[in-house]
């Protein structure tokens, strides 16, 4: 018989989970309960909780939790007798050593599948460390292209990397560009360089857009975290350039954008590769002057598949944000269940072998039928978005867009 524990407050609950790994099942995802069932199967879902990336951390666990109890209210696994899903919580607390710890505690704990870890220097140590136990393990964010590249057979990325996101964003900024009668001629780019997933975007930017014409004239890198962006804005202002892309993570993101606004520089046109903010609906309702038309190629839903707006309408009616990590980590799950459902079974050789042949269509992101090589889904792509008004609308590619890009900014 299932025995369940529930825990006595919402602080006793965050402070255990935050403490290190714990086993729940998501019966209501604002007071997860504390479960020991009869019969599940584990899925560790590792993510910075705690740390500098606590905010993108939590809003993935969010989403993989959200992903989870509608699997189970739908009726579990069914190709198990209904076998339910049960997580085990852990937190990387924002530092790569940490996170592969937890995996560690997973493996012990008997998962048989793991979902994170957001950032891609903790998502390269999880991977890692799931590798050494033959663990499926499926990224739902980390964007640098060294997940996948290292030859793990256990890894898995259900969203684009960097290398994609990169180039369909220069792509992108060329159309949106020619459509306005080619009015850039010059671009500066800050990037954040430490998690690794920022550091290439100067070289693709720079090589991408000169055959249009349009030269980088400055590049300017910073750390993550990053307090201060004042002088980087100074530098900025020097150069004058066009058109400023930015690619950092959302607290860098928020900091950046504001700065700008507070010291009035006000280029043609804001165009985020991977801006941490820059497609986020938490910033747009809480510093909507500063959000206004800026635009991003990043992760995105498919605007026109009715699933992402009841999910978008959940996420928003249990107080949080749709944000990318929310429906990354979402679909992150849903793909390790629809794995799970087709091996029958927990078994991890099992389960890491229905990934790899995988052609899961049931998701509402813009990738089409999953096909996996070398751990990547081939279909995933961004989409490029602006901020318009109260919205966030898709402006590229054509056959996902909800409005037509504003550029150059109005003055």
């Amino acid at each position: 018989m299932s025995k369940i524990v529930n825990t006595k407050t919402r602080r006793e609950f965050i402070k255990t989970a935050a403490a290190g790994t714990v086993v729940v099942a998501a019966g209501n995802l604002s007071f997860p309960y504390i479960v020991k069932a009869a019969k599940s199967v584990k899925i560790g879902v590792v993510h910075p909780v705690t740390g500098w990336a606590q905010y993108s951390g939590s809003q993935c666990r969010f989403g993989a939790l959200m992903a989870l109890e509608e699997i189970n209210s739908a009726g579990g696994i069914k190709s198990m007798g209904g076998a339910k899903l049960e997580a085990v919580l852990g937190d990387a607390q924002s530092k790569a050593e940490i996170g592969a710890a937890e995996v560690e505690k997973m493996n012990g704990a008997g998962v048989s599948s793991i979902v994170g870890a957001y950032a891609s220097n903790i998502c390269l140590a999880t991977t890692q460390a799931a590798a050494k136990h033959g663990i499926p393990h499926v990224v739902d964010v980390g964007v640098s292209d060294k997940v996948v590249s290292r030859g793990l057979s256990n890894t898995f990325r259900f969203g684009p990397g960097f290398g994609i996101i990169t180039r369909v964003g220069v792509e992108s900024f060329i159309e949106i560009n020619r459509a306005a009668g080619s009015p850039t001629k010059s671009v500066a780019i800050v990037h954040e360089n430490t998690t690794g997933f920022g550091a290439g975007i100067a070289g693709i930017m720079t090589k991408g857009l000169k055959p249009e014409g349009i030269e980088v004239v400055d590049v300017q890198s910073h750390p993550t975290p990053n307090k201060d962006f004042r002088n980087i804005v100074l530098k900025l202002k020097e150069v004058d350039a066009d058109v400023i892309i930015p690619s950092h993570y959302y607290g860098e993101g928020v900091l950046f954008l504001r700065t700008l606004q507070r010291q009035k520089l006000q280029p043609k046109g804001i165009y985020s590769v991977l801006g941490g903010a820059s497609s986020q609906y938490r910033f747009l309702s809480e510093f909507p002057n500063a959000a206004q038309y800026v635009m991003d190629c990043n992760h995105w839903f498919d605007p026109n598949n009715s699933a992402s707006m009841a999910a978008r309408k959940k996420t928003e009616a249990a107080g949080k944000h749709f944000n990318y990590e929310v429906f990354l980590a979402y679909t992150a799950m849903k793909f390790t269940a629809d794995a799970i459902e087709r091996a029958g079974s927990s078994d991890r050789e099992k389960i890491t072998e229905a990934m790899a042949s995988s052609n899961w269509s049931g998701h509402f992101m813009p990738y089409g039928q999953t096909k996996m090589v070398n751990g990547q889904n081939m279909g995933a792509q961004p989409l490029a978005t602006q901020v318009l008004g109260k919205e966030i609308e898709v402006i590229a590619p054509s056959k996902y867009a909800t409005a037509k890009a504003l550029f150059p900014r109005p003055a």
